[in-house]
């Protein structure tokens, strides 16, 4: 019997997990199915049980329902735990294991796919999100000289660099205290790349060769790595690569089969102009 799969969001027409995953599956030769399923605001936890009782193994969970992955989980990860969200689940018997890959993915892109090691590098993450509290712990692990976090609302940065303090060392600030720093890698997990709304950094950001990279996909040059190309950055990504190499994560969690993730990109990338 073909194993089931699926993707919970809301909105969730917009999403390539379904070809992603379908892709990897082929590359692969497994017997899996996997599907969009647009969940009601007020419906995250019945879908998650109907789709168990259906025989279903494991979900991957989008906006706005992480928080509730996290919360809905038996088991959930360290990392899970951490970001305070889950964006994978799996089913095991009556257990329900959650993990958030969205950093995993993340450090994979920069140093995988875009040979940008973070080992003694500055980094920069922009935003005290949920999307920052899933990267800190991968890109900590890789031991830059620097992790710095930056906010509009500084109080919710320190609040970060508070809940990570027994496992990352941080530097919190609002954006005008970025001034007079420069860092190697600049990282945009604000809403922003959605909105085409700039952000307020200083100038002076960005060392000589840094790289500038959204998360956001699929949307060509953003305001944030516009922001970064008129300051003079010539290598600049969107999170197409984060987007595959998180689903990579997941399908060897639930299928124990790393996919090559190469093709994927390939595919899904869209030109940066």
């Amino acid at each position: 019997m073909t194993d089931r799969y699926a993707v919970l969001g809301h909105p969730i027409g917009h999403s390539k997990s379904p070809l992603i995953h379908s892709l990897f599956a082929q590359a692969t030769a497994q017997d899996m199915g996997y599907t969009a399923i647009e969940t009601p605001l007020d419906g995250f936890a019945d879908t998650v049980t109907g789709f168990r009782a259906g025989g279903g193994r494991g979900l991957n969970v989008s906006l706005p329902f992480k928080l509730q992955a996290f919360e809905i989980a038996t088991h959930p990860s360290e990392r899970a735990r951490l970001a305070g969200a889950a964006n994978c689940l799996k089913f095991e018997g009556e257990r329900i294991l959650a993990d958030n890959f969205d950093g995993v993915g993340l450090v994979n892109d920069l140093q995988r796919n875009l040979g940008c090691l973070l080992k003694d590098k500055r980094v920069l993450l922009l935003g005290a999100g949920g999307a920052t509290r899933g990267a800190l712990l991968p890109i900590a692990s890789e031991q830059p000289a620097l992790l710095a976090v930056a906010n509009r609302t500084a109080d919710k940065a320190h609040a970060l660099g508070r809940d990570f303090a027994a496992h990352a060392m941080l530097q919190t600030s609002g954006y005008a205290e970025l001034a007079g720093h420069a860092f190697d890698v600049v990282i945009n997990a604000t809403s922003t790349g959605l909105t085409h709304e700039p952000l307020p950094l200083p100038a002076g950001l960005f060392a000589p060769g840094a790289l500038a990279y959204d998360m956001v996909y699929g949307k060509g040059l953003t305001a944030f790595l516009q922001q970064a190309q008129a300051a003079g950055v010539t290598r600049v990504a969107d999170g197409v690569g984060m987007l595959v190499e998180q689903a990579a994560e997941a399908f060897l969690w639930w299928r124990g089969v790393r996919p090559d993730t190469r093709p994927v990109v390939d595919r899904l990338t869209v030109p940066l102009v």
